[in-house]
């Protein structure tokens, strides 16, 4: 029976946003350096059986961003009407004095290359306390495309305008909400399964082992969201430090994939990140806790219907 390797591609990576596109599963990745201002450009892998990946290496751009000098990590991305959008945070900016924040760039193509798209950041300044950094890109049943965004300990929710350029106002007549659950850090992801919307986050601190995932449940997407309880979190001898996920869904096999980055136990570089995926399982409602692992079988008929 096939096994999947934990990680899942050599190198160090982390955040990963994961989407399943014309028949190909996608990762899409920061370039996990210790000297994380150096992390100047966007890494994607696509699989169609979730063992051998293919590495499309530089997707953006990046001479469309010239005021983009340091830092360029967290990606997200979501088909609309044909083309694909990828925002990603740049210049980890800690002001509004500061140039840089959440970028957004266009491609007719899953595998890029990804351009500029609006000639500025498409948020450039903290709202509700919020750093604009680690978005996530959500399309609801309906269509409508939420993003979820948020560092410092603050998460807000935008709803995206029909081209994609920014924004529009809730029926509050705001045009960002505040969303922050109880122990929110950073790296939101947002699931619909069924009814419910679960909303999951990362806590604790991403250089180091104390990296861990929370979730709570709504049956709105601008929630609340209680905070439900840790679902992923060192594991010993396995890892430490897990979080930054993205997921991945097999509607043949009704199975739920977690696609998150962790590092070796007691590694103190913070840059030493790897990608790996492991079951995410629902049960009443709930999001059972994750068990890691350095391999596990999946099916020939997964690996042949996986979308």
């Amino acid at each position: 029976m096939p096994v999947i390797t934990n990680p899942i591609v050599p190198g160090f990576y982390a955040d990963p946003e994961a989407r399943t596109y014309e028949g190909k599963h996608w990762i899409y990745a920061t370039r996990s350096f210790t000297a994380y201002t150096d992390q100047m450009n966007l890494d994607a892998f696509s699989s169609t059986d979730l063992i051998h990946w293919d590495k499309h290496e530089a997707i953006l751009e990046m001479s469309d961003f010239p005021w983009v000098w340091r830092a360029v990590w967290a990606p997200t991305i979501i088909e609309n009407k044909g083309k694909y959008y990828l925002v990603f945070a740049s210049n980890d900016i800690q002001s509004n004095d500061e140039t840089g924040g959440l970028e957004i760039a266009v491609s007719d193509n899953s595998a890029g290359p990804f351009r500029g798209y609006l000639g500025k950041p498409l948020i450039d300044r903290f709202i509700h306390s919020a750093q604009p950094i680690d978005a996530h890109l959500f399309k609801d049943d309906d269509g409508t495309i939420y993003l979820y965004y948020g560092g410092w300990g603050h998460c807000n929710v935008a709803k995206m305008n029909e081209d994609m350029t920014g924004f529009v106002p809730f029926e509050n007549g705001d045009t960002f909400l505040s969303v922050t659950p109880e122990g929110y850090v950073e790296g939101p992801c947002m699931i619909k399964n069924g009814d419910l919307y679960y909303f999951m986050w990362s806590m604790g601190s991403w250089v180091n082992g104390t990296y861990r995932v929370a979730y709570g449940t709504s049956d709105s997407p601008l929630g609340p969201f209680e905070n439900k309880g840790t679902i992923l979190q060192k594991q010993e001898p396995i890892a430490e430090g897990p979080g930054h996920h993205g997921y991945l869904y097999l509607p043949e096999t009704d199975m739920w994939i977690i696609v998150y980055h962790r590092r070796l136990i007691g590694d103190t570089d913070p840059g030493s990140r790897v990608l790996c995926i492991d079951r995410l399982h629902f049960e009443d409602g709930a999001i059972m806790p994750v068990t890691m692992t350095d391999n596990w079988q999946t099916s020939d008929e997964t690996r042949r219907n996986g979308r």
